[in-house]
């Protein structure tokens, strides 16, 4: 459990004011001037030393990321962008800190930003957080009022602008690239990499990107030393975590917590339980709706860090924490996350685009109970062969959570769809629309 003395977001419930004197209160803007003075090189050192990984679903190194930025500015300007499109099924953890915690995050913002040579920032905010960006805004005019950014920003020296952005409601635009696409004004669709963001992003510039509760982190840090956040957590999984707990509990929330937590833990202690108590529990979505699923007998032990979630073929994610009890229709909840990435693919690559279709439609009939057993394996293979042949994630986002429905409860859809096809498949012909053409009895 985390203790109070070490937690980092202290107004994750609005208990005390989201503005600048509230702010201040709780020690934000406190020696940023003397941190800046230590050196760009110090500050990327100490994040490497606290093993800060990406808090957006990768769980990327952040100091390694920042150490990818050109150390020299040339011709071309380097810019910082905030990914604050978050629009993950289950996870809403970015959208309290922009309400209640913003001078965290602009406060961020001017340390990677000194640290990485930039400028300008772009702080994307997803279309339908339009109040949250308002309560933004408002923190941010109270920093240029208070020449905490702007010209010679914090009396630092280092001129930083920041700047809004919003986006149109996009799912995809949460991909980094497709994120640099938006904000060029463009369609909101991925590019090929490399080229990396940190070497041609934004403009065809330098462009380091990071999640919103990544960077509001980094202050904290920087304050209190790389070692005490390596402390928390576990080896390569430290620090602590901000986990969004819905679903079928008796009390939805968000919790700052260690990683490394245990799943139960968090249902029980947080989130009050499962509806109908812990045995009524069928399955968790433990990091947003594009993690596999856990089944129950997982969820008594898994531990809630990157490492652990792979170890349990699953994924940490954005730590979206879906709870789903016994009363609950399963292959209907997958069925239901399926429609919701076939309606947000971009449509630029084929497996992606026809894929995600066939995998909601091949969902709902066997919610129905009108699929052949035959449809379960072609499922699967439908999800392998988008797995790995798209440009960016989004692939294996709607492929994963398919994998993990036909992996845990494969017998369940067996059970409930049980009938052969009325056409007898060969085993050595593919399977074809008109496939009673090569009965020799139809010849």
């Amino acid at each position: 459990m985390l203790e109070d003395k070490d937690r980092i977001f202290k107004n994750l419930y609005n208990d005390f004011g989201h503005d600048l004197i509230s702010a201040k209160k709780r020690e934000d803007w406190k020696d940023t001037k003397e941190i800046c003075e230590k050196g760009r090189d110090w500050i990327v050192n100490e994040i490497k030393s606290s093993e800060l990984r990406g808090r957006g679903g990768a769980g990327f190194p952040t100091g390694l990321k920042w150490s990818f930025a050109p150390k020299e500015i040339g011709s071309r300007p380097h810019y910082l962008v905030i990914n604050a499109d978050e629009s993950e099924p289950g996870t809403c953890k970015d959208r309290d800190i922009l309400r209640f915690e913003p001078h965290k995050l602009i406060e961020g913002c001017l340390m990677t930003s000194y640290a990485v040579n930039a400028h300008t920032c772009y702080i994307y905010i997803r279309g339908e957080y339009f109040a949250e960006g308002q309560k933004l805004q408002k923190a941010i005019d109270e920093a240029y009022e208070n020449g905490l950014v702007g010209k010679n920003a914090s009396d630092t020296g280092w001129d930083f602008d920041i700047y809004i952005h919003y986006g149109a409601g996009a799912y995809i635009c949460g991909e980094e690239t497709a994120l640099l696409e938006s904000l060029e004004g463009k369609k909101g669709q991925p590019r090929l990499k490399p080229p990396f963001p940190a070497l041609i992003g934004l403009y065809g510039c330098p462009t380091i990107i990071n999640n919103v509760e990544t960077i509001s982190v980094v202050p904290t840090i920087l304050r209190r030393g790389g070692k005490w956040f390596a402390s928390l957590g576990r080896p390569k999984n430290t620090g602590t975590k901000i986990y969004c707990i819905s679903g079928n509990v008796n009390n939805p929330c968000n919790v700052e917590e260690e990683m490394g937590i245990t799943l139960k833990e968090l249902i029980e202690k947080h989130a009050g339980g499962v509806l109908g108590g812990w045995d009524n529990l069928q399955a968790v979505i433990p990091g947003g709706s594009s993690m596999p699923l856990l089944p129950k007998n997982k969820c008594d032990t898994i531990k809630m860090d990157f490492d652990d979630c792979i170890e349990n073929k699953t994924g940490l994610g954005t730590a979206g924490i879906v709870v789903i009890n016994k009363d609950q229709d399963i292959i209907k909840c997958m069925a239901r996350i399926a429609r919701f990435y076939k309606h947000e693919s971009c449509g630029q690559c084929t497996p992606c685009r026809e894929g995600s279709g066939w995998m909601w439609r091949m969902l709902e009939r066997m919610a129905k109970g009108e699929a052949t057993r035959d449809e379960v394996d072609m499922l699967m293979d439908v999800t392998k062969q988008i797995e790995g042949h798209t440009i960016c994630a989004f692939g294996e986002g709607s492929a994963w959570p398919v994998q993990g429905l036909l992996r845990n409860f494969r017998d369940e859809i067996l059970e409930r769809n049980k009938f052969d096809p009325t056409i007898k498949k060969h085993n050595d012909v593919p399977y074809l629309v008109d496939q009673h053409l090569l009965e020799k009895d139809n010849a």
